[in-house]
């Protein structure tokens, strides 16, 4: 079943409908109690979800709805009309209050009466007297004309139109907004089950026909945004697996060529970051010259002259240390450290582009609204096309966590990450494309209707992100006037920009590790201090929470590696910090000195799973502390924190949280251990989800240990900025969270559109709930049912 709710509520979502406030707008504060009769429609909503979720067949299943709707609402008639593409007009499929004799049989031509016209213009159509209307259209045989109120909303999935939900009532009156709401919801709830019966009901000729929708290939959402232009596929000559090993007589003239192609290369990535510099921002220019550096990367080089000095070709020799180099990163467990592997692989590619003669790619041309395509895309291919002409990307492999999404989503341009299916990139280039960046969706040669669609949602999402801008700078508060501070992640220098730009009020979760994968030793305390003393003054005063080293058996390093066969259980976090005392120790002090003036560190300690561990670890930073503050007066210890990311730390928070100042959930690593799912195995990905009962019940577990002991407890990971989730973490009385820059407009529109009694209460009914997907549902409702349906499933056509 899908779980994705068009937004409804958006102004101009209805016909005949009200206007929402604007956000931030003096109406948008009033507090908006929920009656008794509004929290019991939410129960109401899943008990329909489950029935239509346990029908037999097809007919059953839209029986169950309007029967649901039309007692949950109170409504004198209800009906299901399907699409029925083949014969351009739409079925009467199921009803109750019309003539029921006529399910299945009766037909509405496609552009006619309030149906079409819900149809067309895929949003809710509310009108007070439907037969006065100009569209009204007489359904023979339904005895529709005694019936004046008239609500429908689009049955839409996956952008094809499935069919309309309507709602009647004899009274001359439009229905209400949270009825409006209500069936929005059900029917976009509802719609992935209707999609799937439909599809079962055509093997037995049963079903409506439905359209042939254009080509369309689904992969991860890179950066947010809709674009619409030409394919312009990126491509090398050089395949860097296939470059052979051969002999060489001059191993010195080898070595001389590899030390031009660096040189070459490296001036060329010094050479792109000045280019940018009008554009991009001090810290986004910064990755270019991150790039410089690798290519100059001592070890790297100094591996490859090591395998020319035995006899092998320059090509070949740096195949190998690149290869090397690669499979270090694949291998390991945390999602943003593996895709540094892409990374790597470029800087290869673009070396063994200036060592093997004869391998220029040639001038590319950039048309108008270049889609960029290409199997493995670098930040440098996404650079040199001009700003102007770039739409969007679409990248064959890589995440959310690349470079190239990073630098996307700081260029506003819409990116998909690693296409799915059948799909040859090859075919893309020159071939008219929509690139929806919200849900990581590609479409082929587009019709007029889908180009118009998207243009529609162009304008709403530019005007939605206009007005979730006029945020930036007011608070992250709910209507009771509880403060929510809002705190973005980051692991990068580069990320720190995104996150001032968005309002965040610090960083919650500063990863550590980056810097430590990039060398081929430690970096020294100085070295560290540098890079720590950047991130504190970018942020002062606000805070900045740097969590120690969490490498180990999935996270190894070149020279320090570890093998394990279950890195997930194995030795990383503290325990490895732990029994390397010199290098948790050399990383404090390095952080205790970058801190010193500023007051605004905080200290994160991951992978804590018993009290003993946190024991010694504040014995090394108490101890650290004391030895620097013998050495210059400014020296203090900062407040320090511990993760809750596995199970154990979950039923020691209360012991965890005598010892430490604050708790930082991790809801990725705790979602994945207590669900028993990787979350990065495509097979099982299903089963992983924040909403989870047991889940919600473990942060329960964690806020009120917490609570007993006065300490605060802080969110982070990806389930923050899901809008749904966060509305939950208000009734648990989380006191703050940390999550991506891109969410943090969206998540504050949340918190400041509900008081904390309306999250608690929301809490309340979740945990009557027994399946993650009923929670989703009740609390998609209630964002929807605000006024917030933008949020719920942007980038959808209305």
């Amino acid at each position: 079943m899908s779980n994705k709710t068009p937004p409804q509520n958006t102004p101009n979502a209805g016909a005949d409908s009200d206007r929402s406030p604007a956000i931030g707008s003096p109406a948008s504060r009033v507090p908006a109690r929920k009656s008794a009769g509004a929290l019991k429609k939410l129960t109401e909503l899943h008990q329909i979800i489950q029935q239509v979720s346990q029908a037999d067949s097809l007919e059953s299943a839209l029986q169950a709805i309007v029967s649901g709707v039309r007692n949950t609402l109170h409504t004198d008639a209800c009906a299901v009309y399907l699409s029925d593409q083949a014969h351009s007009h739409y079925v009467l499929m199921a009803s109750e209050g019309l003539n029921a004799q006529g399910a299945g049989k009766l037909h509405l031509r496609q552009s006619t009466g309030l149906v079409g016209w819900v149809a067309e213009r895929r949003e809710a159509v509310n009108v007070r007297n439907a037969p006065a209307h100009p569209r009204f259209c007489r359904l023979q045989g339904t005895d529709e004309e005694a019936y004046h109120g008239f609500l429908g909303v689009p049955i839409i999935h996956r952008q094809q139109l499935l069919g309309v939900l309507v709602a009647q009532q004899l009274a001359q009156s439009r229905f209400k907004k949270s009825e409006q709401a209500f069936l929005a919801t059900l029917a976009t709830q509802l719609a992935g089950t209707i999609a799937l019966s439909l599809s079962q009901s055509a093997l037995q000729g049963s079903a409506p026909a439905q359209s042939q929708s254009p080509s369309q290939y689904e992969g991860g959402a890179g950066a947010p945004g809709i674009a619409m232009g030409t394919g312009v596929l990126v491509f090398s000559t050089v395949d860097l697996d296939q470059v052979p090993d051969r002999t060489v007589e001059d191993s010195e003239a080898e070595i001389a060529a590899l030390q031009a192609a660096v040189d070459g290369v490296a001036a060329d990535f010094e050479l792109l970051a000045e280019r940018l510099e009008p554009g991009l921002s001090a810290e986004d220019r910064a990755l270019f010259r991150a790039y410089a550096l690798i290519a100059r990367s001592q070890e790297l080089f100094d591996a490859t002259v090591n395998r020319i000095r035995h006899g092998n070709w320059a090509p070949g020799a740096l195949r190998e240390s690149i290869l090397e180099h690669v499979r270090l990163f694949e291998a390991m467990d945390d999602p943003y450290l593996r895709e540094r592997a892409h990374d790597i692989r470029d800087i290869g590619h673009r070396l063994l582009a200036r060592l093997l003669p004869g391998d220029a790619t040639g001038n590319t041309d950039y048309p108008p609204h270049t889609i960029l395509i290409g199997e493995h895309l670098s930040p440098v291919d996404l650079a040199a096309v001009p700003a102007e002409r770039l739409a969007g990307v679409v990248s064959g492999h890589g995440s959310s966590l690349s470079h190239l999404a990073i630098l996307a989503r700081s260029m506003e341009v819409p990116a998909i990450m690693g296409i799915t299916g059948d799909v040859a990139l090859g075919e893309l280039d020159g071939t008219s494309l929509i690139v929806d960046g919200y849900q990581g969706r590609l479409y082929l040669n587009p019709g007029e209707s889908l180009q118009k669609d998207f243009r529609r949602v162009q304008r709403q999402e530019q005007k939605l992100s206009e007005e979730l801008q006029s945020l930036r700078d007011l608070p992250a508060e709910t209507l009771d006037g509880v403060r929510m501070p809002l705190y973005t992640n980051a692991g990068l220098l580069s990320d720190l920009s995104h996150s001032l730009s968005r309002g965040s009020e610090g960083i919650g979760l500063y990863r550590t590790e980056f810097p430590f994968m990039v060398r081929n030793s430690f970096p020294t305390e100085d070295e560290q201090y540098l890079l720590y003393r950047q991130v504190l003054e970018a942020f002062h005063p606000r805070p900045v929470t740097l969590r120690t080293l969490d490498i180990g058996g999935d996270k190894a390093l070149t020279y320090f590696p570890v093998q394990e066969a279950n890195p997930y259980l194995g030795w990383r976090g503290i325990r490895i910090s732990l029994d390397n005392p010199d290098i948790f120790l050399t990383q404090i002090r390095a952080m205790l000195k970058a801190n010193a003036g500023l007051g605004n560190l905080r200290l994160l300690l991951p992978m804590i799973s018993r009290v003993e561990d946190l024991d010694e670890a504040i014995v090394l930073i108490n101890g650290a502390c004391h030895e620097l503050q013998n050495q210059q007066d400014d020296i203090m210890v900062p407040p320090l924190g511990v993760m809750i990311e596995v199970p154990a730390a979950v039923y020691q928070a209360q012991e965890l949280a005598r010892r430490v100042e604050f708790l930082c959930v991790g809801t990725n690593d705790l979602t994945q251990y207590l669900l028993a799912v990787d979350r990065n195995n495509e097979r099982v990905a299903r089963w992983f989800d924040a909403l989870h009962p047991a889940v919600i019940r473990a942060l329960i577990q964690v806020t009120d240990a917490a609570r007993r002991h006065g300490k605060p407890v802080c969110v982070c990971g990806e389930a923050a900025g899901d809008p749904a989730v966060a509305l939950l973490l208000l009734g648990l009385g989380v006191e703050s969270l940390s999550l991506s820059s891109g969410d943090l407009p969206r998540i504050k529109w949340v918190i400041r559109s509900f008081s904390r009694d309306q999250g608690q209460e929301l809490l309340s009914l979740a945990l009557a709930q027994e399946q993650a997907t009923s929670i989703r549902a009740l609390l998609l409702q209630a964002l929807t049912t605000a006024g917030l349906g933008a949020l719920v499933h942007p980038g959808t056509p209305r």
